[in-house]
């Protein structure tokens, strides 16, 4: 069995703070989103290789990354974009990659940033067990939110009709970026681009499949955040902290309150300030203010500043009295 994990996004929701870094790399408590899959899939005796599908913009990074991860099975596979309005779409790169890498095998696919409670280990019994695509869905719970994604229903565990991204949700079960295909499958990928369906989700491809045979779903309680935007980020911090904080042991914290969900790089200096809901990457300088709602990346400097909701980019420097 082979692995993909979808990391060719540009997350341009996030920017400045995924400008230059895959969003796959931001810290959540003690790891990354991405670490935690690569784990799932490493302890796996039937992935025998793990392709992380990336772009060339962040080829580099991410072949730097693997060359100093403890993880053996990951290779990188670049797709030919650099920018987001090149991108073949998720459906058009998996096949590119399954034509590039001849992949022949049973396929998993999960998305790089995608932040799950479950183990892989046991989406793939279920996969194995069931012998069809497989997709996992998690109910969201408010049909407000259900609007953004696509939505399934199910008899059983068996899939019976799809909504993308509805006005009118039906349900709140959405299918997240985790899905498996019996080898038998892949070479469908070509027929179904080939008749001009849309290229972009694989939801599309799957509910296109289930119109030809069994699709089933995979059901999990728990935890599962989708990382793009600051708030799903930091949603997604918020439990792997516990509602908590990390200070890391070469950080500098003086004279300040530090309220829930707060991360504190190594080489950060917080002095005379309240942060509450908030991410302070390596090196930056934060003093005399108030952080709420905010993601303050790597050598920033915020002096006497009242911040909410921002996300402040690399070495940028805000002082009492800057317009921003």
């Amino acid at each position: 069995m082979k692995a993909v994990v979808l990391a060719g996004g540009y997350a341009t929701r996030l920017w400045p703070i995924t400008e230059h870094r895959p969003k796959m790399f931001l810290p959540v408590g003690e790891n990354t989103v991405i670490d935690e899959i690569f784990e799932d899939l490493e302890a796996d005796d039937r992935v025998d290789e793990v392709f992380v599908s990336t772009n060339e913009r962040f080829a580099d990074t991410f072949a730097e990354y693997l060359a100093d991860s403890p993880f053996e099975k990951p290779t990188l596979s670049v797709e030919e974009t650099v920018e987001e309005d090149e991108k073949f779409g998720v459906v058009g790169a998996l096949e590119q990659l399954v034509d590039r890498e001849d992949v022949d095998d049973d396929l998993i696919v999960v998305a790089g940033d995608n932040m799950i409670s479950f183990d892989l280990a046991d989406f793939t019994d279920f996969f194995e067990d069931k012998g069809t695509p497989t997709l996992a869905a998690y109910d969201v719970g408010d049909r407000e939110r259900a609007k953004s994604y696509g939505l399934v229903q199910l008899d059983g565990d068996e899939v019976i009709d799809f909504q993308e991204k509805p006005d009118d949700p039906q349900s709140t079960l959405v299918s997240i970026a985790c899905y498996a295909f019996p080898a038998e499958t892949l070479p469908k990928l070509t027929t179904y681009l080939d008749d001009d369906n849309n290229p972009d989700e694989p939801g599309w491809f799957l509910q296109w499949l289930q119109q030809r045979g069994a699709v089933h779903a995979y059901t999990f309680d728990g935890a599962w955040f989708d990382i793009g935007t600051a708030d799903s980020y930091l949603d997604a911090v918020e439990y792997a902290l516990d509602g908590g904080t990390l200070v890391a042991d070469d950080a500098t914290v003086e004279g300040s309150n530090l309220g829930d969900v707060v991360h504190v790089m190594s080489g950060a200096t917080v002095t005379d300030s309240t942060l509450e809901r908030a991410v302070v990457f390596e090196d930056a300088t934060i003093t005399d203010s108030e952080v709420r709602n905010s993601v303050i990346d790597t050598g920033a400097t915020l002096e006497g500043v009242d911040l909410s909701g921002a996300l402040i980019g690399s070495y940028t420097s805000i002082t009492e009295g800057d317009d921003f």
